[in-house]
């Protein structure tokens, strides 16, 4: 096993440590496993809080800051934070404008966060929830039951930070972060698997030669196998499944926001490529992209690979996504 790492045992805390002493604009509680922006009452806003297993970064904790999340609870690797990482995030950024949990669709997040929004709103605070289910690669999995959330939180997290960061009351935070998730789709593909430092080798078993196509962020099976294929043609695959489903969302002629995410080992000279032939087939199929974001941002340890999501925008989604946002791993604006 070749890790940049202490231990398996370790590799969390020791990832939290870094994090706290690269940006001491964050309160790290490394023992309780939670991330605040330390502003985060500031100003009466609405909290938006999420997290799930680590392993994804920078998904959750690397978007914690101004016009995002206020903070995040990481989980063991692949694993759901617990019901306690919830509440104390919780009841660190409530202003007494309430909080919003954004989770993603996996059955551990979905349980835990269900329990956590219980027992906060037993401690007086009010809390809203919306789940994440964007992946259109398969229904029902290992891990879900529906749609899998995946590259689509990164748009939920910072439209509904956007609008929190501006003032809006919580009802509509959580409205604007449903709006999102209902207008976005996503399709991965994994080039190779990911290992999970307690495993020390390849989750999965992908021969040389093939790929997946509809993989799952934690390694489950998507759709299918495949002998190796070019960009031009993963792209046709991968924007093709997409746009299955887009069309259902209004306006059916509307611009998307466009994601190209790498899975953690994919370089930025192979997705700016994917990404050209992304916008080709979306030109082809008449479809305008008014904003993209290329780069590992919900990534699946060091899994070589990429994800699509595109979510259908009017102009107050755009104007939300322009809003200025400073986190560890997305800022403009400011």
């Amino acid at each position: 096993m070749r890790m940049l790492i202490n231990s398996p045992q370790t590799v969390v805390a020791d990832a939290l440590r870094g994090m706290a002493a690269a940006h001491p604009e964050l309160d790290v509680d490394v023992e309780r496993r939670v991330v605040v922006r330390r502003d985060a009452k500031a100003g009466g806003r609405v909290g938006v809080v999420s997290g799930g297993g680590s392993g994804h970064e920078p998904l959750h904790a690397g978007f914690v800051g101004h016009g995002m999340l206020s903070a995040a609870c990481p989980g063991e690797v692949f694993t759901s934070p617990v019901p306690d990482q919830m509440v104390r995030a919780a009841a660190a950024v409530d202003s007494g404008q309430g909080v919003l949990f954004v989770v993603k669709n996996y059955t551990g997040d979905v349980l835990n966060f269900e329990m956590a929004a219980e027992l906060a709103e037993e401690d007086g605070l009010r809390i809203e929830r919306v789940l994440v289910d964007d992946d259109v690669a398969v229904t029902d999995s290992l891990f879900t039951a529906g749609r899998r959330g995946t590259g689509a939180t990164l748009f939920v997290e910072k439209i509904a930070g956007a609008a929190a960061e501006e003032g809006a009351p919580l009802d509509r935070v959580a409205a604007l972060a449903r709006r999102v998730d209902a207008c976005s789709r996503s399709f991965g593909v994994a080039l190779s698997a990911c290992t999970t430092p307690a495993k020390g080798s390849p989750t999965f078993d992908l021969p040389d030669g093939e790929l997946e196509l509809g993989i799952g962020i934690h390694g489950e099976p998507g759709r299918e196998r495949r002998p190796m294929m070019s960009a031009r043609e993963i792209a046709e695959v991968a924007v093709g499944a997409v746009l299955e489903e887009l069309p259902q969302i209004g306006p059916a002629d509307g611009p998307v926001l466009a994601l190209v995410n790498g899975m953690g080992a994919t370089p930025l000279l192979e997705l700016y490529g994917f990404h050209a032939e992304v916008v080709r087939v979306l030109a082809d199929r008449g479809v305008p992209v008014a904003r993209a974001l290329v780069g590992n941002y919900v990534t699946s340890l060091d899994m070589a690979g990429c994800s699509v999501t595109l979510c259908r925008a009017d102009e107050e989604l755009l104007r939300l996504w322009d809003a200025p946002v400073r986190t560890a791993a997305l800022r403009w604006g400011l």
